[in-house]
Parts: C-alpha cells; structure tokens; sequence
C-alpha cells in the first residue's frame, strides 16, 4: 500500500475504512446481532488497523486483515464483563462514524427475511462462514486466515486443511438452511419424482 510506505497512515487507514468497512460493519451486526456491540466493534477494529498499520507485515490481503482484527475485537467484547461502549481514541473514529451511519439494510423480499431469519438462528461461527464466503466472496484460503488466525498452524499445508475443513462446514450448513427452508415453507422441496431420479 503506497499511502502506507509513505508514512501517510491516517490517509491509508481512511482509505481502508472507507473501501471495506460497510461490508466488515455487516460483518460484526451479523455475528454479534446486537446493533449498538456491533457498532463498538466496529469502532474498536478501526481502532486497531489504524495502531496496527505500522507493523502490518501484508502477509495476507488488508480486506482480510481488516476482518480479522474485526474478529479480534468482537471476541474481546464477549469476554469483557462490561459490554459498556467503547471509547473513539484516535482521528480515524470519524471515519468509521461515517460508514456506520451510511451503512442501511436493503431492500428485503419475504423469502430475504426468511433466509435471513433462519441464517440469524444459525451459530455465531456458522454466520461467520456464510458471510465470509457468501455475502463477501472470499477466498477459501482468506476464510481460513480470518476465521482460524492461524490456530492450527502457519505453513501452506495447514493453511489448505483449515480451508478444506471450513468447505465441508459449508456445505453442511448449506443444507441445513436448505433443509429449514423447505420446512418453514419458503422454498419447495423436492417431489417425488425429483428424489427418484
């Protein structure tokens, strides 16, 4: 990141902010469900990326590293005692100010709301992955990064374990949404002469 090189951090966390924080504030609101924690959260990850940038080594992309230190702070409010609001301690709160206020839900259908209710009763980890992958097209590799932090390890290999690991989740909760959808009535499942096929 040139702005970075340059020394010009507060430029280059703001333009971090600014291209990927609605999608990471959606990020947090769909983990945490609460809109003020997700808000904190929020306000704490951009915290973080602009005291980190100096020593951010780009060992992955800064979307990813983004949405891990958004993870970090998440999982830092959780185990607080307090789920008091956190405090804007630099500049950069301004910017990220700016992208909660101009990050508004869109427009929703009756089988969105269904979806979207039946992704809600899903685990904390399970939305992670769903939004991860779904909602932000990420990489297997990058899911891994983000939703491990290197818990199993730094090399390639475990690199490619915990992306495989993450892909057989996925399908697995593909299907129990497929399965909660066809329950609740909002899509049809398959006739009779589907499942002989």
């Amino acid at each position: 990141m040139q702005l970075r090189a340059e020394g010009r951090l507060t430029e280059a966390a703001t333009l971090v902010i600014e291209r990927y924080g609605p999608e990471v504030l959606n990020f947090v609101e769909t983990m945490l469900r609460d809109h003020a924690d997700a808000g904190d959260v929020f306000a704490q990850a951009c915290e973080d990326l602009w005291k980190g940038l100096p020593r951010f080594e780009g060992r992955s992309s800064t979307k990813t590293w983004f949405y891990t230190l958004a993870r970090h702070a998440a999982s830092r409010l959780r185990r607080s005692f307090h789920h008091k609001r956190l405090a804007s301690l630099s500049d950069i709160s301004e910017v990220a100010e700016r992208v909660r206020s101009r990050t508004r839900p869109h427009l929703k259908t009756d089988v969105k709301l269904g979806v979207a209710e039946i992704r809600a009763s899903l685990n904390e980890t399970d939305r992670m992955l769903l939004v991860l992958r779904v909602d932000r097209g990420m990489s297997w590799n990058d899911v891994a990064r983000v939703m491990t932090d290197g818990e199993d390890g730094d090399s390639d290999e475990d690199l490619a374990r915990a992306a495989a690991r993450l892909r057989k989740r996925f399908q697995s909760v593909k299907e129990t949404i497929r399965a909660r959808a066809i329950a609740s009535g909002l899509i049809a499942g398959m006739d009779s002469d589907e499942r002989d096929a």
